[in-house]
């Protein structure tokens, strides 16, 4: 019997890390794309000081202070507020004057990272004047990264990029009527979170939530595999209301989706999508 070449191993090593991470922690990353999920799992061992994947699968079982450390690498917290402002701009030309025919609004910002495109949503209905009738669900599978959402403070040095994709999107004030500086940091007001649930959630095993307006679910399923993708979206659909919107990250899409037939393409460019009335 041949040998199985090193590459091999290293991909058998992966997939019994990642059941090991689902069974002792219920994190199920076993449906993440291979690719981005080797790579990212390549980096840690690095980083976290382990020569194997095995190693690696063995400290984390025996040592649940690994876990944390582990997690940020797995779940990519990677945004910016008003991030593709195109987006946001569409959102605040195309989809706000149908939002506002309703009396109340729920809004879930699903995979919500650190809390960038949740305080540029929050911005936008302020200024539009439709944050006093929304709820916003925020939620995210990294309980570390739901924290510093819930915390709203960035980095000083961010504001410059933040501050011209709000511009861009079209935004009525100033970004910096938003948020305290002092000591390389800023704040964002507490008045942005009034409406705001934090949750912990997981688009790969929990259930969703019920009669969205809009979800925003953007550079979150090009993580994942071609049946974690359509599970998500399955969830997505039976979590929006009739009529309601889904907007997904310019590298997504619904087109091989199973659940493609329940949208229609509302703003094409900008991948914003409507739930079909029927």
């Amino acid at each position: 019997m041949s040998e199985l070449a090193p590459a091999k191993i290293e991909d058998i090593e992966i997939r019994l890390l990642l059941e090991a991470l689902f069974l002792k922690y219920h994190y199920d990353f076993r449906n993440y794309a291979m690719a981005s999920i080797k790579r990212r799992l390549k980096q840690a061992r690095e980083q976290l000081g382990f020569p194997t994947f095995s190693a690696l699968q063995e400290g984390v079982l025996h040592d649940p202070a690994l876990l944390p450390r582990l997690l940020r690498y797995l779940t990519v917290q990677v945004s910016e507020m008003f991030r593709d402002p195109t987006y946001f701009k569409a959102v605040r030309e195309k989809l706000v004057p149908h939002l506002r025919t309703y009396p109340s609004l729920k809004v879930w910002v699903a995979g919500c990272s650190n809390g960038e495109e949740l305080y540029s949503l929050v911005i936008l209905f302020r200024e539009e004047g439709l944050e006093d009738r929304t709820i916003f669900y925020a939620t995210d599978i990294n309980h570390q990264a739901l924290e510093a959402a819930e915390a709203g403070v960035y980095s000083l040095d961010r504001i410059p990029l933040f501050t011209e994709n709000h511009r861009k999107s079209g935004g009525k004030s100033s970004l910096s009527d938003y948020y305290q500086a002092a000591y390389g940091r800023v704040s964002f007001d507490k008045t942005l979170r009034r409406n705001v649930v934090f949750s912990d959630h997981s688009l790969v095993t929990d259930a969703g939530f019920g009669e969205m307006h809009l979800i925003s679910c953007r550079n979150v399923m090009i993580y994942f595999n071609r049946n974690l993708q359509d599970r998500a979206l399955g969830l997505f659909k039976d979590s929006i209301a009739r009529k309601g919107f889904l907007g997904l990250g310019a590298k997504e899409s619904l087109r091989f989706s199973s659940h493609a037939n329940a949208f229609v393409d509302f703003v094409r460019e900008q991948k914003i999508y409507q739930r079909r009335a029927e």
